[in-house]
């Protein structure tokens, strides 16, 4: 069984739409497919209507442990260059680039750090 959410990722659609056109909380592999191969005038008029220039859903991996996450992007996320679980500490991820620093900006997905770096 797939959750709501699972099956909102898997039609790159936001939840909120998922619920407000009847995808119910729970539903088969099987249910889902008949979704994706048919899919109703709703979805297919959502997936005219984009432009490409935001994400619905971004998928999240940390470098140092591999842990990943798919969420919905925030328009003020920068743009990274790694990704880190708020656990780890800096000296784990991988260095800048000579000539180029670091800044780190948390609260990336449940519980990321986005290693940016910059020119000095």
């Amino acid at each position: 069984m797939l959750s709501r959410r699972d099956a909102a990722v898997r039609l790159d659609i936001p939840l909120e739409m998922a619920a407000h056109h009847g995808i119910p909380p729970r539903l088969s592999e099987a249910e889902l497919e008949a979704i994706e191969q048919d899919p109703p005038a709703w979805l297919v008029q959502s997936r005219a209507n984009r432009t490409g220039a935001r994400k619905v859903w971004v998928h999240l991996e940390c470098v140092v442990c591999g842990f990943t996450e798919t969420a919905r992007p925030k328009k003020w996320w920068p743009d990274w260059d790694y990704l880190m679980c708020d656990y780890h500490e800096s000296y784990q991820a991988p260095r800048p680039t000579a000539g180029l620093t670091r800044r780190e900006v948390e609260g990336v997905g449940s519980r990321f750090i986005a290693l940016v770096d910059e020119r000095s």
